[in-house]
């Protein structure tokens, strides 16, 4: 008996290492997932807070919480089950659908580009704070849906880091990378549109330097945001591009990716200690491009094309 005992703990004993080992191996599965998928996640940072601004400053907290809640519903609700599924039955599916979401991508960030330069955007409706609760829930809708496309390419990259893992690991390694990246990301967006309320409060309660560093801040962050605002189109219309060229890479034309990758490669030979950050930005700029094209497309598509039809039929 007292020999059974001491083979079941030394079995309990091997049965935990065991675990703590692959404790261990699905955080450095999720570690490698979440870096790979770091630039999205910055893109994702750069377009959340343009849908706050305008908000009373007690609305700010609460409407970031709604968008967050719902893009952890997105990555755990709707994206996790449906990657991991196409991925194990139809993988070949994945592309063409993340195509689709980078097409909208690239259509938003063009819509908002069409707006600008065509006098749409220039009469400002009324601030959200006047409008109420009906337009916190139209801006968190809007902030949700623009959300999921960026979730998708964030949980499909980490998942194309680990598709080796066993099925049950890899989905455990996603719902490690939603929880982290929602959390950093939010985390970040709350900490950017709240900064002007703690320049006020540092200050209003402090003396010297830091009264002086709050009142800084208090005047920097509204162009922050406005920079922000920029920063948010611009990676729209650069994950859409590059998702899109990296779609159509895989889907069998390696032209258009095959020429942005040379280029790339000739600036990093050729820029010495700053080919690194010239290189990405080569491919950067040669996403946003194509984002830009193809989203110039859809809004001619959606906005000039029906239009154009209906004075004809007015006209008729």
């Amino acid at each position: 008996m007292p020999g059974g005992l001491a083979a079941l703990l030394d079995d309990i004993a091997a049965l935990a290492k065991l675990a703590a080992a692959s404790v261990d191996d699905i955080g450095a599965a999720a570690g490698r997932a979440s870096a790979k998928a770091a630039g999205v996640v910055i893109d994702d940072t750069a377009v959340t807070p343009r849908y706050v601004h305008g908000f009373a400053a007690d609305r700010e907290l609460p409407l970031i919480k709604r968008i967050a809640v719902g893009s952890l519903r997105n990555k755990l609700l709707f994206i996790l089950p449906a990657a991991l599924l196409l991925s194990q039955f139809l993988p070949w599916l994945l592309t063409p659908i993340l195509m689709v979401g980078g097409t909208y991508l690239a259509f938003e960030g063009a819509e908002k580009i069409w707006e600008l330069a065509s006098g749409h955007a220039k009469e400002k409706p009324a601030p959200a704070v006047v409008q109420g609760e009906d337009q916190e829930k139209q801006m968190a809708s809007g902030a949700i849906r623009t959300d999921f496309i960026l979730s998708a390419e964030i949980m499909v990259i980490a998942l194309n880091e680990v598709a080796d893992e066993p099925f049950v690991s890899r989905a455990i390694i996603l719902v490690v990378v939603a929880l982290g990246i929602t959390a950093l990301v939010y985390g970040v967006v709350a900490l950017i549109v709240k900064m002007d309320d703690i320049g006020l409060r540092l200050a209003e309660t402090r003396d010297g330097a830091v009264a002086a560093f709050g009142r800084f801040l208090v005047r920097a962050m509204p162009r922050v945001l406005a920079v922000l605002s920029t920063v948010g189109i611009v990676a729209m219309l650069w994950v859409g591009g590059h998702i899109l060229l990296v779609g159509v890479d895989e889907l069998g034309w390696h032209a258009p990716y095959e020429l942005v990758h040379h280029a790339e490669e000739w600036v990093h030979e050729a820029a010495g200690a700053l080919g690194g950050f010239l290189a990405w930005l080569t491919n950067t700029l040669a996403s946003a491009a194509v984002g830009l094209l193809v989203g110039a497309v859809v809004v001619t598509v959606m906005h000039l094309v029906p239009r154009r039809g209906g004075r004809a039929a007015a006209a008729h």
